[in-house]
Formats: C-alpha cells, sequence, structure tokens
C-alpha cells in the first residue's frame, strides 16, 4: 500500500471517529437538559401552587377562619385581601396586571358583572353540581355558596311586631321620620335592593324611594353591622339589613332584644329580596392551580357550611343543614328577579343611587 492510500485511510478513520465521539457528546446534554426542564417545570409548579391571592368583599371576621382552614387542609398559604365594596374595582384596575387568583363577594351581582367584563375565567370544578343553576354563572366562573334576606330589624323595646311596617315601600312614609337607619349606597347589599326594585318599580318610582328613604332615614351608616348594634342599643327603633345581622344580634350578651320582619308578604306583593354570596375564578389568576384546588375545595360539603357558618347565612345546597337559628328562604315569599340578572345592571345601578343622592361611600 502507497503512502498516498496510507493517508487518506487514516484521514477516513480519523474522521470517523470524530463524528461518533460528537453525536455521542450531542446526545447526553440532550439528556441532561430534558431532565433540567422537566425539573423546572415541577419546581414552576411547585412554587404555583404554594400561595393564593384572595380578595374578598365580605366582612373579615366571616373569611378568615375559612381561608385558615383551607390552609391547613390543603398546605397553601393564603394571601387575603379584604378591599370591602372596592374589591370589584380593584380587580377591574389590575385587569393588565391581574394580581388576584379568587374573589369571594358578598353580592352576587358583582361577580356577574366582572364575568360580563371578561374578568373571570371559565371553570369546572369538582362538586359544581351541588350548586343549583339558577346561583351559579352559566361557564361556571362564579357560584353563589349562601343566601341572605333583605329584612327590617327592629328593636322590641321600642316597638312590638304588630306596629312594625310591612313593606319596603312604608319606609318613605313621614311617620317613621328619624325612626330608622340605612347603610350607604355602595354597599352591596343595597345594590342588589335597589337593582331588584328597579326590576319591580323601574327607575323613576326607584329612584323617587332613594330619594324619600334617605329624607326620612335618621341615619346612614357604613355597613349592616353598625346598624345591628344601633339598633340592638336603642339608638334607633329599627333598621334595613340582611337577615343574617338579626340573628348575629341575638348571639350578643346584651342589647339582644330584637325582632325581624320579612318585608312584602302580601299575596299581591313583591317579596322579600335575596341575594347571595359566592366566590368568582379571577381570568388570567397567576396562581391559577392553586385556584382550581380552592374551587374544588370550598365545595365540599364541609367547607360550604364553613362558608355560612361564621356569618349565619342559608346554604345555596340544600343538602348543607344551616346553622341553629339560620332562617331558611323556603319559609317566607322572595322576590323574583334571577341573581344572574343583577351583574347586567349593576353599574347601572350605581349611577342610579348616586343620581339620587345617596352617597356611594361616606
Amino acid at each position: 500500500m502507497n503512502k498516498y492510500l496510507k493517508a487518506l485511510l487514516f484521514s477516513l478513520l480519523a474522521l470517523s471517529l470524530f463524528v461518533v465521539a460528537a453525536c455521542g457528546s450531542d446526545s447526553e446534554p440532550a439528556e441532561e437538559t430534558n431532565e433540567e426542564t422537566e425539573e423546572a417545570g415541577e419546581e414552576a409548579t411547585a412554587e404555583e401552587t404554594g400561595e393564593l391571592v384572595v380578595y374578598s368583599s365580605r366582612n373579615e371576621n366571616f373569611v378568615n377562619s375559612l381561608l385558615e382552614k383551607f390552609t391547613a387542609d390543603t398546605g397553601i398559604e393564603v394571601k387575603p385581601l379584604h378591599a370591602g365594596d372596592n374589591a370589584v374595582s380593584r380587580i377591574k384596575g389590575e385587569a393588565s396586571n391581574v394580581q388576584a387568583d379568587v374573589f369571594i363577594s358578598n353580592d352576587i351581582g358583582a361577580l356577574e358583572n366582572l364575568r360580563l367584563e371578561g374578568l373571570l375565567e371559565e371553570a369546572s370544578p369538582e362538586g359544581i353540581e351541588s350548586i343549583d343553576e339558577q346561583y351559579r354563572a352559566d361557564d361556571n366562573s362564579w357560584f353563589a355558596l349562601s343566601a341572605r334576606t333583605r329584612v327590617l330589624m327592629y328593636n322590641k323595646d321600642l316597638i312590638t311586631e304588630e306596629e312594625m311596617p310591612k313593606s319596603i315601600e312604608e319606609l318613605t312614609d313621614p311617620k317613621w321620620q328619624g325612626d330608622f337607619a340605612i347603610t350607604r349606597g355602595g354597599n352591596g347589599g343595597m345594590i342588589g335592593h335597589v337593582s331588584a326594585l328597579r326590576n319591580e318599580w323601574g327607575d323613576e318610582k326607584t329612584k323617587e324611594w332613594i330619594q324619600d328613604v334617605q329624607d326620612n332615614a335618621g341615619a346612614i351608616l357604613e355597613g349592616h353591622g353598625d346598624i345591628r348594634r344601633a339598633v340592638g342599643a336603642g339608638e334607633f327603633t329599627f333598621g334595613l339589613v340582611n337577615n343574617y345581622y338579626y340573628h348575629q344580634q341575638l348571639q350578643e350578651p346584651t342589647d339582644n332584644n330584637v325582632g325581624v320582619i320579612y318585608p312584602d308578604q302580601g299575596e299581591d306583593e313583591m317579596g322579600a329580596v335575596v341575594n347571595a354570596a359566592g366566590v368568582g375564578l379571577v381570568k388570567d389568576a397567576p396562581n391559577s392551580h392553586s385556584a382550581q384546588v380552592f374551587l374544588d375545595w370550598i365545595l365540599q360539603p364541609e367547607n360550604q357550611r364553613e362558608f355560612s357558618y361564621e356569618s349565619l347565612e342559608v346554604p345555596i345546597n340544600p343538602e348543607i343543614e344551616a346553622v341553629e337559628g339560620a332562617a331558611s328562604i323556603s319559609d317566607y315569599k322572595t322576590h323574583d328577579m334571577p341573581l344572574s340578572e343583577l351583574g347586567e345592571v349593576w353599574e347601572d345601578t350605581r349611577e342610579l343611587i348616586e343620581q339620587a343622592g345617596l352617597d356611594l361611600d361616606l
């Protein structure tokens, strides 16, 4: 074999060894890269599921024990923001930089309003069938868990049941001048109530009612807790509140000689106005896995009951036993406006309240 042929063979052998070595070196880093990617994904998931940001418009005392139980059951840490009626505007303002994962609302109208604006996410949580369709969004992005009814709570030391007004419209009667208290216009319960009156009476009569009631009221207070305490102490004869505040006042060690009127119960009357509290899944939630875990968790029977336990509200799910002493919505006549329609008129109702002169905030 001549020297040229030997040189060619040697070159080919060296080239083939280089190719084999290169292929071997490529395969090992590729395997390492895949492993690193999987580990990074697991770390990201673990990081996401370790936290849940909850915005709430409910009373802090009604929510804290529920969230503490969630953390104890799941290990997921909760960061709550108790924003009251500002929670909705906060979620809207953060639409381009979402911070919240879940919204716990005192008002179904607020939840549906957020859904209509594209700020809630479609969901299919486990156990959703336990909530009747009339109490949840079409896409299950929100669902109600507990109901409350608008009632007149009165001080039995100052007035008898027979003497009390029996309808909401009677609050405009001058005979009650200065005798009762209502909340500010931006309170979720007030917004829902006025929305139902608009549905029943139309805007013109409802606006007149707001104006007359505002002039007739002895005080306009921040919230229903302020009203129940003032009525219990005899500062006012009665007040317009949600029914569970009556049950709360009964549990007070003093100032608990109170009664309740479920208004508009006559045959031709509209019935008491009902609203509900519930939860919604915020669109593009930064901790979406934790949010899904929360929705599944809250629909477990014991946690549905926990949601209503502190406030003495009535569970939406008929299979969940209410706290002793809490009234059932099947015991009285209720207004027939579907709760899902509250969201469609939520902003318009706020505007009507302002136009009528009742301040949204104090």
